[in-house]
């Protein structure tokens, strides 16, 4: 029957890397895969942390490259290897990965989140062209230019903030007539002098040539624009997982505090599950927690 591990946590972001040290710690026979998924997680694509505890200001990158050095420090048992498929049988889990197959006892689920798209005209067609989904990763090629950002959550106002340093002029589209971001954000965006704010606005079309040119908004009107943000969310990667646990309808796995879905054994971290705020701070418990319930779980 081949080895059976006590748990395999899929994802390494930073529930999945705080996960590891855990379960280094609880002693458990396990492996972490997709590990290289880190790099890609939107922890990576945050410019600046002011707000996870003791370190001061880091960038993303930093940060979870840090996660990642403190879990191979304590031998974490860490592949790269993508997760193509999650079955059970009984009480046993069997996840396929891209070059090997596992089987475990439990499983912790942290895939984390993918951007969510507008849906809009032109899109698609102006992805890579002039539409971006993080202003880290590509502010730098619109410096000196003006550029738009469509959302009113704390990552569009964080990265209007952020372009604000680097282009000529920064436009934030929002739907409503008050942000939804932190205060101190919003009070950080209103210093910026080369930013416009069109709120009660809501973008109808992506212009362009071979590049974005212009945006139209829905009432109309016309924004000259050399580059396009859109931060109006995220979507959960719970689609392996999506027929063995329960979902609600955005498509977050259902799980509480102590990450435990409808499929016992099966438990998830991170922002992939429901919960009212989504933080690295908050992702980084749900790993500890998780782990924590899988050993209570393995001792009963």
């Amino acid at each position: 029957m081949g080895k059976i591990f006590d748990t395999i946590i899929v994802g390494g972001g930073a529930a999945g890397l705080t996960a590891a040290v855990y379960a280094q710690r609880a002693g458990l026979d396990f492996v972490m895969l997709d590990v290289a998924s880190s790099m890609g997680s939107q922890l990576t694509q945050t410019d600046e942390v002011e707000n996870y505890t003791g370190m001061g200001k880091i960038s993303g990158m930093e940060l979870v490259m840090k996660f990642r050095e403190h879990a191979q420090s304590m031998g974490a048992n860490m592949v790269d290897e993508g997760v193509k498929e999650i079955k059970k049988d009984g009480d046993i889990f069997t996840v396929t990965g891209s070059k090997n197959e596992y089987r475990s006892k439990t499983v912790i689920y942290c895939a984390g989140a993918t951007h969510r798209m507008l849906g809009v005209k032109g899109e698609d067609e102006f992805s890579g062209k002039g539409v971006s989904y993080c202003a880290v990763c590509d502010g730098f090629f619109y410096r000196n230019k003006a550029v738009v950002v469509v959302g009113g959550g704390d990552t569009a106002v964080s990265e209007a903030i952020y372009l604000s340093n680097i282009c000529r002029d920064v436009f934030i589209v929002h739907r409503r007539n008050d942000f939804r971001a932190a205060k101190g954000l919003v009070e950080r965006l209103k210093k910026c002098e080369n930013v416009t704010c069109e709120m009660n606005a809501e973008l109808f079309e992506i212009r362009g040539d071979s590049m974005v040119n212009a945006v139209e908004l829905k009432d109309g009107r016309v924004l000259k624009t050399d580059g396009v943000f859109v931060a109006v969310g995220i979507v959960p990667k719970s689609e392996l997982v999506s027929g063995l646990a329960e979902c609600d309808k955005a498509g977050f796995i259902v799980a509480g505090e102590d990450g435990e879905t409808s499929c016992e054994g099966l438990y998830a971290a991170g922002d992939v599950r429901t919960k009212p705020l989504r933080q690295i701070i908050t992702a980084c418990a749900d790993g500890a927690n998780c782990v924590t319930a899988v050993v209570e779980k393995l001792n009963a």
